[in-house]
């Protein structure tokens, strides 16, 4: 499967680059201004000719939340999910593993890297940029 079953008309590319293991983001071709999530227009000039440019995968964390109780079977709790500024400066919002959760702070450095969800694609998670995996 290439990506979650209902996505949009927009995100058919970025999906791929996910499952090749390097997440791709829209950028305008008029004033190169990166849009996530997907969309038909530009939100800062509203051109509607862009191009697919691939993520650094480097963010800076700006607030996570613990779940402590399971909402979906793919996420058994606790689950930490993460708001993380990209390099690019757009922010992604995903889950991290949680034996990272209590070395998590504000602007700590992560990374996007891919794992498999449980529905049968991969997602882009956060890990601690120091870490290796």
């Amino acid at each position: 499967m290439l990506g979650p079953r209902l996505y949009s008309p927009f995100d058919e590319t970025m999906w791929k680059s996910i499952a090749e293991g390097g997440m791709r983001i829209q950028r305008c071709d008029e004033c190169s201004t990166y849009r996530y999530p997907p969309g038909a227009c530009c939100p800062n000039c509203l051109s509607i000719d862009f191009g697919w440019e691939p993520i650094s995968g480097n963010a800076k964390v700006l607030s996570w939340i613990t779940y402590h109780k399971q909402y979906l079977p793919a996420y058994p709790a606790p689950t930490t999910i993460v708001a993380a500024m990209l390099d690019e400066g757009e922010i992604l919002i995903t889950n991290i593993d949680a034996s990272e959760t209590d070395k998590l702070s504000v602007d700590c450095a992560v990374r996007v890297v891919y794992g498999d969800h449980p529905d049968g694609y991969k997602i882009p998670r956060f890990t601690l940029a120091t870490q290796t995996s």
